[in-house]
């Protein structure tokens, strides 16, 4: 049992020595996860795409989208959030040194919401538009998997937790 152990233990930590967090022009990985909020706690689900990268190790540019959904009930009524966002990002972790497993970004979503209410509640829909700073990171254990987390607004606003996959 012992050896088992260890040949998992050094197979998990070769993979994460040859782990890359950057994200090619061209590349696509796709985001997953919860988050936190004052709104009840949504789910998301959205991609990232490398558009653009800026030269001398000075970081990239992605371009994404996200959906996220959240339900929540107050009082015996039921009411809920649908989100659509599109953001970009601009990947830092070069620029200052970051190890290549940790990916570090900064950006701007805007994004649209749609509010379900009670029928007898201040009207039962209501929907807004809004532009959100987010800031976040991810570790990538390996060359395609990593987790994530993100503060600020986005198409979540609050704290998102997640998983990360790169498809290319």
């Amino acid at each position: 049992m012992k050896k088992v152990l260890l040949v998992i233990v050094l197979v998990l930590g070769m993979a994460a020595m040859f782990a890359q967090a950057k994200l090619d022009k061209g590349a696509l990985q796709i985001n997953a996860g919860i988050g936190l909020s004052s709104w009840g706690v949504p789910v998301y689900v959205g991609a990232d795409y490398g558009i653009y990268e800026l030269e001398g190790n000075l970081g990239y540019i992605t371009a994404g989208g996200e959906l996220s959904y959240r339900s929540w009930g107050n009082a015996g009524w039921k009411y809920t959030i649908f989100g659509i966002g599109v953001n970009g990002n601009y990947h830092f972790g070069e620029l200052i040194n970051m190890s290549p497993k940790v990916d570090t970004y900064a950006g701007l979503t805007l994004g649209y919401f749609i509010w379900d209410y009670p029928n007898d509640y201040y009207g039962s829909n209501y929907s807004n538009l809004n532009l959100a700073a987010q800031a976040g990171a991810r570790y990538f254990f390996t060359d395609k998997l990593g987790v994530n987390v993100e503060a600020g607004g986005g198409s979540v606003s609050g704290l998102k937790l997640g998983i990360t996959y790169k498809l290319k």
